[in-house]
């Protein structure tokens, strides 16, 4: 099983508009909410791609209960650890040429004897477990070093781990030497205290990441694919030019895919291969859709490959 964590859940309330401008009326085109979190979000993607999963989240309050009601019907399992507090709620307007504006509540504060009851109900639960995705960011409460804890002690059962956050969280998480690492550019760049433009850059982030204790690491570039190392040499995966029509989700498809490949022991650069094809093609459809496995597989043939120079 692929077991993922989401600490700080949401539901996503999600606008269609005609446009986005500044000082001018813009209207309506449609209303929608669904459940939200990055962990929830790589369920999503495994088990569409036939992957065993499930996925722990912590919630509570009336937007609790509407966040466990939408997930009765996701096919794959949800064990919810209760929270006193309520689940925030996201917003995401996007309009018709696919600009997006995403805006994010922090999240609910957490008690201490909250986040031991998360602890534990990871722990429980890695005897079964061929990976662990650590997925998003810590709510208030959390102590900053939460994922590293669990890094730790999954990789003392070897169960590898992925960890896919921002902050002080990703500084701790990277550091207790989880399996893989996938910021994002604008996480890399906070995680290293400057800014990335090139691909030189990118390059050297990569390798950079590596050093402070991540295994191996994929940093994700949107349009521009991704550049990822695992030790043996790095990599670039370059996706087509498409149209995109809402990026928002594209990254956490990118991941899951990757783990979903290695998982299935596919090597570490054909492993971004599915990353990059699998957000590519997440980034083409409406809403907050994820690509479907025939989608991404029909999309692989057009992301490229190269080995880069370290």
């Amino acid at each position: 099983m692929l077991l993922t964590l989401t600490v700080n859940p949401a539901i996503d309330r999600n606008v269609d508009a005609d446009r986005l401008v500044f000082e001018d009326r813009a209207y309506i085109l449609a209303t929608r909410e669904t459940a939200g979190g990055r962990g929830i979000n790589c369920s999503c993607v495994i088990h569409s791609f036939g992957g065993p999963t499930r996925a722990i989240i912590a919630a509570g309050g009336e937007h609790g209960h509407r966040l466990a009601s939408y997930l009765q019907c996701c096919g794959y399992g949800v064990d919810i650890v209760p929270i006193a507090n309520d689940v925030r709620v996201n917003l995401t307007i996007t309009d018709r040429q696919g600009l997006t504006v995403k805006l994010n509540e922090r999240g609910p504060a957490v008690s201490a004897e909250e986040v031991a009851l998360i602890e534990a109900r990871v722990v429980s639960q890695l005897s079964d477990v061929r990976w662990l995705l650590l997925c998003g960011s810590l709510p208030p409460g959390v102590p900053r070093d939460f994922y590293a804890r669990l890094v730790r002690l999954a990789e003392e059962r070897k169960v590898p781990v992925m960890l896919d956050t921002d902050g002080e969280a990703l500084i701790d998480g990277t550091e207790a030497g989880p399996a893989l690492v996938i910021p994002n550019q604008q996480e890399a760049e906070r995680l290293l205290n400057r800014a990335l433009l090139t691909r030189t850059q990118f390059i050297e982030a990569a390798l950079r990441i590596r050093q402070m204790g991540a295994r191996s690491v994929v940093i994700s570039l949107g349009s521009r694919g991704a550049v990822g190392t695992d030790g043996r040499g790095v990599y670039e995966a370059v996706p087509p030019r498409i149209d995109a029509v809402c990026p928002i989700g594209a990254g956490d498809a990118l991941a899951a895919a990757v783990v979903w490949a290695l998982d299935k022991g596919a090597p570490f650069e054909e492993a971004m291969r599915w990353g990059v094809a699998t957000g590519t093609a997440t980034a083409r459809l409406p809403g907050t859709a994820f690509a479907s496995l025939d989608q991404a597989r029909a999309m692989l043939p057009e992301v490229t490959i190269e080995r880069a120079a370290a």
